[in-house]
Parts: structure tokens; C-alpha cells; sequence
């Protein structure tokens, strides 16, 4: 097939980032007074920001920021974290402590925003000893690997909500990642029940086709392996990956190389917002893709002063499947990070996801949510109703741990408040949700263990 790009006025732009050293010229650009530049300084010096001249130029309302909604996914808010913390690094900043000291706050502070949810860090699969860990993979659904490459350990540019924020940090004791293809296609071959390989990270589309190519090219003689997936923000923060790159061509191909050896090419791109579907270079990139026999599914998670309205997710909703992508999750923030100030309650999140939901056609009714990737599973609130006399919240797991759990519906306790799994207690007389059970032994085993 021929890949021909239309032209835009952002093609052929090389990429530039911006990282903390641009911060107060941004911000400042954003109309923020002196004080507020520093406090956003100061929260940037606890949570991580890289931004690029496509998101600051084609992207950003500049006349409508601060609140311009794409202008809050990627830049820091005085507010993110708590008002100690910030005046405390704020404090710093103003009288010009030295970086041991500036980075021996921030770690403290990381320390207490729960950088590693859902257990990731106890999810790194055995050797095939069953002996040490190997690094960048993890095992937590029996058909799904987790590998995170280790030259995709970053993005186009951060969202401020990220629930992976601790990768970007440059901590070495925070990240997971592997440069060890080898490792993974033996670690399926011993385990036929993993049919589908995702790459993650940060984001994997980060790297170039060359590198790219060194762990995909390996997976495609995996006989049990039916999908490759790829979850990234490119289309949205970088579409000129797929279109007026260097290797963009080349990629392209490597992707019709996947289709054509009669695996599924699962490209799970990150839509925080329509806005990030406006630009006809994002369509174009949408297209190319699309054109090599790849499946566009898409998801995001629903975040306070951002995405928090039905009427975001609907047209959201509406324009992927106008473009022949899949919508596929709506996930509920993650319990990591800032998550007090983007997290939107359970009870209201169901109210969001069902007044998009009730407004769209069939073809966009694939998507599920609100969905919570917490440490047992993924738990998604299908409603609340009242039970016996009791209101509840009816929820069930769209993938467990123990498979034994998964499609089976359960009920929690009503709570206007709740905005996690966490804060939700058992209804109708129960003491324990049932993954609070206990595992069956043979479930257990089932993932993430050494083969025998």
C-alpha cells in the first residue's frame, strides 16, 4: 500500500520538548502572576512535565488557559498537591536549595502518594527458575503480559493525571522497565495461556521503527500469541509519528508485518479530550494506521476539570467511531499521585458514564466504564439501585486476578463519597467482597508463576 500524508500546517515540524526550564515561561504565557508561577514550579518539582511544540501550539487555547482543558492535562496546578507541601518546595525554589536537597523533599513527599497502585511492583514475573524476578514484565491476568521497553520509558509529553508519574521522576528505584525481548518470548512460550502481549510504559511509540522493531519482530513467531497490543498518547500528542516522521513509513510497515503474519494489532491510543481529535493531522495519522489492517481502540480515564461531563465523553465517543476507532474504556482515576484533586466520585462518575452512554449508537456502546484498575481487578460500577432496602452500587469485574470472578456482579454499600475500591464496603449483610476470599488455589497459580 502507499502511505501518502496530507499536508498540515504542523508537518514536517521537528519534535521539540519543553521540560521544567520552560515552565515559567509558559505559565507566565498562561497569564499566572508571579506567585502562581512559583507555586506550579514547586509542584513540578514533586510530579514530572514534558510538553512538545505540537501540544503548546496546535493543541492549547492560550486565550482560555489556565482552564483551557488541554492546557490542564499537561501542566502542573498550584493546587495538585497539598498547600504544606507546595510552600515547603515553593521555599526551596525561592532561596535557591541545592538539588540534594530539593529532590530529598520531593522523594518524601512522592513517598506518601502511593507511587506503585495495584501492587505493580509485587506483579514482575519469576525467572523460569522460578528463582529472581524479571524486570519490565508483568503477569497479572492469565492471557495478558505486561512489557515495558525499556527505550519507551517516556512520552511526548505527561499527563498531569498519570497514574505511571512515578516512571518519570528519574528515580532508578521507581521505574520497571527491560531491554530483554529474549526473556519475554521464552517466558510465553512456557506459558500458551498468554494470548496477548501489551507494551507499555510510559509510551512505546517513543521509540523509532529500528528500535520498535527489535521487540515486535521477535513475538510474531509465538504461535499461542493472538494479539500485540501498543497503549500510547501519540495520536494525541505527536500524531506526526505516524505521518511526516523520519520513520513513520517504516512503522506503518512494520504494523501491516504484524496483520499480515495473522496476529491482531491492538493500538490503544489515550483520548483524554475531543480536543485532541480536532487537528486534520490527528485524522490523517487516525487513517494511516487504520490502513495497515490495525484496530484503534480507545480509552482514558475521566478526570476532575478536565473530562468530568457527559457531554465530553459523548462527542468524544462519537468522533472515534466516526473515524473507525473502537471507544473501549473509561477508566476511574487511579489511587496514585495527585489523585484528591482529579478523582471524581464513584456515584458521579456512573452518572457521567451513563449520560454519554444513553446518547451514543450501538457502534460506540463497546466501551466500558467506569472501570477501577485496582489491585484485585478490574471492578466496573454497571449502576446503582436499591436492594432489599438498601442502596447499592452494583458492580462486577471485567477482568480478576481469579478468573473464577470475573462476569459474576456483586454489590457495595452506597457511598456519595467513595472514589475507590478502597473506600467501598460490602452490602446486604455480606463482611467481605468476594475477592476478599481468597483466591482458589488453581487460580493462583495460574498467573504470573514460574512454569514447571
Amino acid at each position: 500500500m502507499t502511505h501518502d500524508a496530507a499536508p498540515s500546517p504542523s508537518a514536517g515540524r521537528r519534535f521539540r520538548a519543553y521540560t521544567t526550564k520552560h515552565l515559567d515561561e509558559l505559565t507566565a504565557r498562561a497569564g499566572l502572576g508571579e506567585a502562581e508561577r512559583l507555586a506550579v514550579r514547586a509542584v513540578a518539582t514533586v510530579l514530572p512535565f514534558r510538553v512538545n511544540s505540537y501540544v503548546v501550539d496546535e493543541l492549547i487555547d492560550w486565550d482560555a488557559a489556565p482552564a483551557d482543558p488541554i492546557y490542564r492535562l499537561v501542566f502542573p496546578q498550584a493546587d495538585m498537591l497539598p498547600s504544606s507541601d507546595v510552600s515547603r518546595m515553593a521555599d526551596l525554589l525561592r532561596r535557591d536549595a541545592s538539588r540534594k536537597e530539593i529532590n530529598t523533599a520531593a522523594n518524601e513527599i512522592r513517598g506518601r502518594l502511593n507511587p506503585h497502585p495495584a501492587g505493580q511492583m509485587d506483579l514482575n514475573v519469576p525467572t523460569a527458575d522460578g528463582t529472581d524476578p524479571l524486570e519490565g514484565m508483568q503477569h497479572k491476568y492469565s492471557e495478558t503480559v505486561l512489557f515495558f521497553p525499556k527505550q519507551g520509558q517516556t512520552c511526548h509529553a505527561y499527563c498531569t493525571y498519570c497514574f505511571r508519574w512515578a516512571q518519570f521522576v528519574g528515580e532508578p528505584d521507581l521505574k520497571f522497565a527491560s531491554g530483554e525481548i529474549d526473556h519475554l518470548v521464552e517466558y510465553l512460550h512456557h506459558h500458551p495461556e498468554v494470548t496477548s502481549v501489551l507494551f507499555t510504559g510510559g509510551d512505546p511509540m517513543i521509540m523509532g521503527d529500528s528500535v520498535l522493531r527489535r521487540y515486535i519482530e521477535p513475538l510474531l513467531g509465538v504461535e499461542t500469541l493472538e494479539s500485540i497490543r501498543i497503549g500510547t498518547k501519540a495520536l494525541g500528542y505527536w500524531p506526526q509519528r505516524f505521518t511526516t516522521d523520519p520513520d513513520a513509513d517504516d512503522t506503518l510497515r512494520l504494523f501491516e508485518q504484524v496483520v499480515a503474519s495473522g496476529k491482531n494489532l491492538a493500538f490503544m491510543a489515550h483520548f483524554s479530550h475531543p480536543n485532541e481529535m480536532a487537528p486534520a493531522l490527528v485524522q490523517d495519522a487516525v487513517r494511516r494506521i487504520r490502513d495497515t489492517g490495525a484496530v484503534i481502540r480507545t480509552q482514558a480515564p475521566l478526570i476532575r476539570t478536565i473530562n468530568d461531563d457527559s457531554a465530553v465523553w459523548e462527542s468524544m465517543w462519537r468522533t472515534h467511531v466516526r473515524h473507525g476507532m473502537v471507544p473501549y474504556y473509561m477508566f476511574v482515576e487511579r489511587d496514585t499521585g495527585p489523585q484528591d484533586y482529579f478523582a471524581v466520585p464513584l456515584a458521579e462518575a456512573y452518572e457521567i458514564f451513563r449520560g454519554a452512554f444513553a446518547n451514543v449508537s450501538g457502534l460506540a456502546r463497546t466501551v466500558r466504564g467506569p472501570s477501577m484498575s485496582a489491585t484485585p481487578g478490574k471492578v466496573c460500577i454497571d449502576g446503582v439501585t436499591e436492594v432489599a432496602g438498601e442502596k447499592v452500587f452494583v458492580c462486577h469485574f471485567i477482568q480478576a486476578r481469579d478468573p473464577e470472578l470475573v462476569g459474576k456482579p456483586f454489590f457495595a454499600r452506597y457511598d456519595e463519597k467513595a472514589v475507590w475500591l478502597s473506600d467501598l464496603e460490602p452490602a446486604l449483610g455480606a463482611t467481605r467482597f468476594p475477592h476478599e476470599q481468597g483466591p482458589r488455589e488453581d487460580a493462583s497459580a495460574l498467573v504470573g508463576t514460574a512454569h514447571p
